[in-house]
């Protein structure tokens, strides 16, 4: 009798979040489902791993269902870590990670405590997608999310991911039949024009709040926010490779060894 595939579910939000439960919602007849996600929000932790203080797992019960779940004191990262050497009793078929409150398109990709998860999965040669709705809401309509995140879900249990290659979803925050389709994209290039806004506290003490706007200087019909603007749902395929491969030869013309 063939098993059923074991699904690690994770998240940045926490393990309370809507979006968590939604993601759960979608793929739970798609295979037996574990979820191990941080006990609080984590949002734009990146790849953060907690190496400076212990970690706690409690097992929890959400709701009714019965299932696996765990919370985690630390990141995501640390939660997929957790899950694979500590939890599991085998080697997860599939990790998905959100859904998230909020973009993770284009530059926010390497900022994501979501995406992050999905790339630790992706690390340990576990094939991995990170799902994110472009609203911000606690309370957000995650509905369509849910048909996309079981759609993009099944098709990865059914022909698989490359070694090292992991998938970044984002999901445009409108209604599902407005949505045109699921475009596969490349990242576009943009970043965040930042500033700070300085305030003291009533002691005199300076502090800081991190402000400023998402800028896309791209102006290709390929990219992920090309594609979020116009009503289509993106996927990237990411790695975790972060050589320039392209640069290689060209540096090796450089005189270090003279």
């Amino acid at each position: 009798m063939t098993k059923r595939p074991l699904i690690l579910v994770t998240n940045d939000d926490g393990i309370t979040a809507p979006g968590v439960r939604a993601l759960i919602e979608a793929v739970q007849d798609l295979g037996d489902i574990v979820v191990v996600a941080p006990d609080s929000p984590q949002s734009a932790m990146g790849h953060a791993i907690t190496i400076n203080s212990t970690l706690h797992l409690e097992r929890v019960k959400i709701d009714e269902s019965g299932r696996t779940e765990f919370s985690c004191s630390g990141t995501p990262a640390d939660c997929v870590k957790l899950a694979v050497n500590e939890i599991l009793d085998r080697r997860p078929d599939l990790c998905v990670s959100g859904i998230n409150h909020g973009s993770n398109s284009s530059i926010n990709v390497i900022y994501s405590g979501t995406m992050s998860a999905a790339l630790e999965a992706g690390i340990e040669g576990i094939p991995a997608i990170g799902f994110s709705l472009l609203d911000y809401n606690y309370n957000a309509d995650f509905s369509a999310a849910k048909i996309v995140a079981k759609k993009v879900t099944q098709e990865v249990l059914k022909n698989g991911l490359p070694k090292d290659v992991v998938l970044n979803v984002n999901i445009p925050n409108i209604k599902n039949d407005a949505i045109k389709g699921i475009k596969v994209c490349r990242q576009a290039k943009a970043n965040w024009q930042e500033e700070f806004d300085k305030r003291q506290t009533p002691q005199g003490k300076d502090y800081y709040w991190l402000t400023g706007k998402f800028v896309n200087l791209d102006k290709g019909e390929d990219t992920d926010e090309w594609a979020l603007e116009n009503g289509y749902v993106s996927v990237v395929p990411v790695q975790f490779d972060l050589t320039a491969h392209h640069y290689v030869q060209q540096l090796n013309t450089w005189n270090f060894n003279d």
